[in-house]
């Protein structure tokens, strides 16, 4: 079920060079219910599949007088394959296969906003932005973008959570440093593109794909997990 409905954001990357949207306007049918943000860390599960170790080449000691003497030689005494480049290759093997299966654990950010289906049409994809504005200069805007697969039928609602290893804003003007209401950001969400089952498509007018396409191609190269949203 998770690949079935992935599967419109592989597709969307090989059509999207001739598409075209649907419709467009400054509003679209889908409701923002609610938003916030909130540090967080998330553990990132690495490959588990791992090639094999090789094998030890054969020494001298392989040899059957040898061991059956190891066999019965006494606790402690070190094993002659230690010594050996195959061993010490093995060893450098495993090493580096452990710190690739390991799981690590991110400090991030989480932006969460629930969203209702006001059409009459399945949605499929979701392209949205957290939009953080400058209280004390307006101008001064900044935007974390996501990509969600989903399937929100009509009059239904989900909620679309997004990781991301960037903060709320990179920068801040000095009239949001002297700022001392406390409020330095105005917040909202703004949706950017809707995607839906039958393959009709809402856009907002002022967005560009071409900004995002890229991080796109990115977000989509590898495997999705369980995740739901993905950072642009």
């Amino acid at each position: 079920m998770k690949t079935l409905l992935l599967l419109p954001l592989l597709l969307l990357w090989a059509a999207f060079p001739g598409q075209k949207p649907a419709g467009s306007g400054d509003a679209s049918q889908v409701v923002v219910m609610n938003f916030k943000w909130s540090r967080t860390r998330q553990t990132i599960e690495a490959n588990s599949q791992t090639p094999p170790v090789p094998a030890a080449g054969m020494i001298p000691a392989d040899k059957n007088f040898e061991r059956n003497r190891r066999i019965n030689a006494s606790v402690g005494e070190k094993d002659p394959h230690e010594d050996t480049i195959d061993a010490r290759s093995a060893a450098l093997e495993r090493s580096v296969q452990k710190s690739r299966t390991d799981p690590k654990t991110v400090e991030g950010y989480e932006y969460r906003t629930r969203i209702q289906n006001a059409s009459k049409r399945v949605i499929e994809i979701v392209f949205w932005e957290y939009q953080f504005k400058e209280t004390a200069n307006p101008n001064v805007v900044s935007r974390r973008q996501f990509l969600c697969g989903v399937n929100v039928k009509p009059a239904k609602e989900k909620e679309l959570v997004a990781f991301s290893a960037s903060r709320p804003s990179d920068v801040i003007s000095v009239g949001g440093l002297a700022n001392k209401s406390g409020d330095v950001f105005q917040e909202s969400v703004v949706i950017n593109r809707v995607e839906y089952a039958d393959g009709s498509i809402w856009q907002r007018k002022d967005w560009n794909f071409g900004e995002i396409r890229l991080s796109y191609k990115r977000a989509v190269s590898t495997p999705w997990g369980s995740e739901v949203c993905r950072g642009l």
